[in-house]
């Protein structure tokens, strides 16, 4: 199954030195029956991007909780065996209002990861702004969430998994 993981620069650096994503839990996201239900009309390739765009609002929170990382989001897409991912609908301890979340098992190995999603040194003062406003966003501010929701705005450039380290 394809998930997608999201991650940040600083992040990602790690993973290129461990060779893998871990230690397990870890939350991803991905193709669900939930997300299928949610977005009815899409196709694969729709369902797959709102995926990948879920991993990437993820990946504003792990850039809030890291003030020192660029501000660039990243999300790997790995290729995991289906009996690793479970889904997280109803599981407190992760926000289950994503029908995308799903948690993998065990952790992601290198050569499991397929291709590397990053924003582009433009988007960082958009991505900046957004960090900053999730705190009032996620307490009902219309215009933070609307700062935050500008993210989306920027395209992830795609990276094949032998460049990403001319990202580091």
């Amino acid at each position: 199954m394809r998930v997608y993981l999201p991650s940040t620069l600083a992040l990602l650096a790690g993973v290129h030195a461990s060779r893998e994503i871990g230690p397990a839990p870890l939350a991803a996201h991905a193709v669900t029956p939930a997300l299928r239900e949610w977005y009815a009309g899409g196709d694969t390739e729709e369902l797959e991007y709102a995926a990948l765009t879920a991993a990437a609002r993820a990946s504003l929170r792990l850039l809030a909780a890291d003030p020192s990382a660029p501000r660039r989001r990243v999300v790997l897409a790995a290729e995991m065996p289906d009996r690793v991912v479970e889904q997280a609908r109803g599981d407190a301890a992760l926000d289950d209002d994503d029908p995308s979340l799903v948690r993998l098992a065990s952790p992601v190995p290198w050569k499991k990861i397929a291709s590397g999603h990053v924003d582009d040194a433009d988007a960082e003062a958009d991505i900046a702004a957004a960090v900053e406003a999730l705190p009032a966003a996620d307490t009902g501010d219309d215009d933070a969430a609307f700062t935050v929701d500008g993210a989306e705005g920027h395209e992830l450039l795609w990276y094949a998994t032998q460049e990403l380290q001319h990202l580091l």
